[in-house]
């Protein structure tokens, strides 16, 4: 009855859970997902269980040199799982790991409760935090796809085609319509989703048009994104102490310094080993990223473990083909160290990394200029010779609007003052195969 009252009055249950965490040694990490028993990992598990709304009863722990391809673990770390389930009365066990389908679907059968692995407890945390229609898009889309590949043998009671008499059923067995039906909502996704990156790249063509630069803030989830951005835009984009507090993504205009405007894009925050499909999924989302005139990596400062998360920062960056962007390291968070704002230069004499504090807003001037400072050096400004046969280019350069004035030589040439984002005009010249020097 109390259960009842609760369901019927929309209150939230909590959801007691067993953590499962296995190392399988520095040698096999990236090959088996997840596989550390450091500290610092295991906090970041215990804050992606608290994030999906669940309470920690006991974490396990244990080394192998490899997966059991049964229960993943071995049968006597399972039997100790299995004594805490019932000890703890626990809803669910959760592992910071990937596990297959039939290593799911025989830790169920073993525990008698649910079992859930590191991808479907970051895709119910995304699920919970997705607001925005095309975020609730991208997160069906990778739910879906990762519901399919646990369809397997999960009907098999229902099965009516295997031959035989007393065995020859209905046309269609009901794990044939449930791939039927995932397959027909996948695919009525994809068209939405489409549509959607239909209309942000209209925007950043945009954009493109009227030259203002899009910088992107990244980095590990919770490293004080949002409220950087909150500080800088003067937006309420939420923020709180927790794991992927924002989801989707928010873009806002801002005038800098010298009169320059630039759109500054908050993104989703990195995670370590986050899922293949999300990262798929959301690659549309962190096209902001791809397509960015500047990155600005924000790191905790105040955390030891900093060096581990920009690197884990940096592979997703990479993966997503945007490594060639410039970036800058926003240390954030020196509220909680001795540190005093100041900006540190690189090899290459550009601004390479920036100290603030995202809470107390010193420092933030600072990071103002810096980009201020970049994209001036980023901007070409200066006078092209154009052979008429280069009549595409120039087009090109007006549908940029990145002409200032033109005339024409005696030889019959466009001579042309431009001013234009110095990023742009390279992919310009790179598409024609020219050189800055073939066009001066």
């Amino acid at each position: 009855m109390e259960l009842f009252d609760k369901l019927s009055q929309g209150e939230a249950l909590i959801e007691s859970a067993i953590l499962v965490q296995i190392n399988f040694g520095s040698n096999n990490r990236s090959q088996h997902s997840s596989g550390a028993s450091s500290t610092q990992d295991e906090h970041e598990f215990k804050e992606l269980v608290r994030s999906a709304g669940a309470i920690t009863s006991t974490l396990i722990t244990g080394s192998r040199a490899s997966p059991d391809s049964r229960y993943f673990v071995g049968t006597g770390k399972a039997d100790e799982i299995k004594t805490a389930v019932k000890q703890h009365d626990a809803d669910v066990v959760i592992f910071d790991h990937s596990l297959s389908p039939a290593q799911e679907r025989n830790l169920e059968r073993l525990f008698e409760c649910r079992v859930l692995d590191r991808t479907a407890l970051i895709l119910d945390i995304f699920a919970q935090r997705a607001q925005s229609h095309e975020g609730k898009l991208q997160v069906e889309l990778a739910q879906l796809k990762h519901m399919s590949t646990r369809l397997v043998r999960g009907w098999t009671h229902l099965e009516r085609q295997k031959g035989g008499i007393g065995m020859r059923g209905p046309g269609e067995t009901q794990l044939e319509t449930d791939r039927r039906l995932l397959s027909i909502r996948i695919k009525q996704i994809n068209k939405r989703l489409d549509k959607v990156n239909k209309q942000r790249e209209q925007g950043r063509q945009l954009r493109q048009k009227t030259e203002i630069p899009t910088v992107s803030l990244v980095g590990y989830t919770n490293a004080g994104k949002s409220t950087l951005f909150n500080k800088i835009t003067g937006s309420g984009v939420y923020a709180a102490d927790q794991l992927f507090a924002t989801l989707d993504p928010t873009l806002r205009r801002v005038n800098l310094p010298d009169q320059q405007s630039i759109v500054l894009a908050d993104t989703v925050g990195f995670i370590r080993d986050l899922p293949h499909d999300l990262v798929a999924a959301f690659r549309a989302t962190l096209q902001e990223t791809i397509e960015a005139d500047l990155i600005l990596h924000v790191i905790d400062s105040s955390d030891e473990n900093r060096d581990f998360f920009r690197e884990q920062v940096n592979n997703v960056i990479q993966e997503l083909g945007a490594e060639d962007v410039q970036q800058v390291e926003v240390m954030n968070k020196i509220d909680l160290t001795e540190q005093e704002p100041h900006v540190e230069e690189g090899h290459n004499g550009l601004p390479a990394r920036v100290w603030l504090s995202s809470l107390t807003g010193e420092g933030l001037e600072a990071l103002s200029e810096t980009i201020a400072a970049i994209f001036a050096k980023n901007t070409f400004r200066g006078k092209l010779r154009l052979h008429p046969a280069l009549a595409r280019l120039r087009a090109q350069l007006y549908e940029d609007e990145a002409v200032v004035s033109e005339s024409i030589s005696d030889k019959g040439e466009y001579l042309l003052d431009v001013v234009i984002q110095q990023r742009r005009f390279d992919t310009m010249l790179g598409k024609e195969e020219l050189t800055l020097e073939q066009v001066q």
